[in-house]
């Protein structure tokens, strides 16, 4: 089973601004998230790696 994380996770794993995260999800440059309810929404640990290692070898 895929671990998930919050925002707050995620913008921690990423070093990334919550609102670029949110911009950039609705201008699908970033994955998108699971809504599991009304005030709680979640990305998938693996995908979140997955896109970490597309951008660093993007760099390369």
């Amino acid at each position: 089973m895929n671990n998930y994380l919050r925002i707050k996770k995620v913008m921690k794993l990423t070093s990334i601004a919550r609102s670029t995260i949110w911009l950039w999800v609705k201008e699908n440059k970033f994955p998108k998230p699971i809504k599991i309810s009304p005030k709680i929404t979640v990305w998938e640990k693996d995908k979140i790696q997955e896109w970490i290692q597309n951008k660093m070898t993007q760099l390369n």
